[in-house]
């Protein structure tokens, strides 16, 4: 079925009671917000609506308000705050997932410091890529890197049949306009090298519930997930039996050839959406009112 294109949250905001929204490529770009996104969440707020950021950032929520906070988004306009690297911090906190408490206690991290904290006061030793008992996987070290770059490490840990924690399930996002390689890809790499992966995030559904529960959705009301990712945002939202929304100013601008904040016609969403598998029900240019 064709996804109804909307010019903004005007004709949503009214249909549904709380909203799951995504935040790299919807709200912010990851240096700034997008023009609107602040003034949107201010209206949904004044409407009464309940929000929720739920984000594939491989660091916790803390870091997450945070950047926001210096982004010039006030933590008043939204509600809780779940990342994919929080739910990882939890897993490994608690071990109580089989797939956790088989690991061992010696990591090889791999990522910048910026996104340590998702392991860091937890009884985990930092180990050489040789004496190391699993990998966590938080993305490239520097926002210039390839996967490839990383070709000699994820070679190496494939040999030793390490298990890999990825934090980020993102492929790619869009970083002052230009796509960056998350830790995703270089899962996605791992994968290719025979390597075992293990990730938490969109788009696996079990990271949803939460989110309804922080929303506090009474009988019969409905939330709507809004993302730019067809493949994390909209395929998890699929899985979780939500409605969602796709914002088309994101990681597929550059497939649609279209200009931010630009209206996508019906032929460039058709095209886009045979191209990938998550479904939405609606298509928005951006996150604006």
């Amino acid at each position: 079925m064709m996804p109804d294109i909307l010019p903004g949250m005007a004709g949503l905001a009214s249909r549904y009671d709380a909203f799951i929204l995504d935040l790299w490529g919807v709200i912010h770009d990851g240096t700034k917000p997008y023009p609107g996104a602040a003034d949107t969440l201010a209206r949904l707020k004044e409407m009464g609506k309940a929000t929720v950021l739920l984000s594939n950032a491989p660091r916790r929520t803390g870091a997450l308000i945070e950047a926001m906070t210096k982004m010039g988004i006030g933590r008043d306009l939204y509600g809780a705050v779940m990342s994919s690297g929080e739910a990882m911090y939890l897993e490994l906190k608690s071990r109580a997932n089989p797939d956790f408490a088989r690991l061992g206690r010696r990591l090889y991290y791999l990522g910048p410091d910026r996104d340590r904290n998702v392991y860091e006061g937890l009884d985990y030793k930092d180990s050489p890529l040789e004496d190391a008992d699993f990998v966590l996987n938080t993305g490239p070290v520097d926002f210039s890197d390839s996967v490839a770059d990383y070709e000699d490490v994820l070679r190496r840990a494939a040999r030793r049949s390490l298990p890999m924690l990825c934090a980020n399930p993102d492929i790619t996002v869009i970083r002052l306009g230009d796509p960056v390689v998350c830790a995703g890809a270089l899962a996605q790499r791992y994968r290719e090298l025979g390597g075992q992966v293990i990730e938490r995030g969109k788009p696996d559904p079990a990271i949803y519930p939460t989110c309804l529960d922080a929303l506090d959705l009474k009988p019969g009301q409905k939330a709507l997930a809004i993302g730019d990712g067809l493949h994390t945002d909209i395929q998890g939202a699929n899985a979780a039996d939500i409605d969602s929304a796709l914002v088309v100013g994101g990681i597929h601008l550059s497939e649609l050839g279209m200009a931010w904040g630009e209206m996508p016609d019906a032929k460039g969403v058709v095209k886009l959406l045979s191209s990938h598998k998550g479904r939405p029900r609606f298509i928005l240019p951006a996150f604006v009112w």
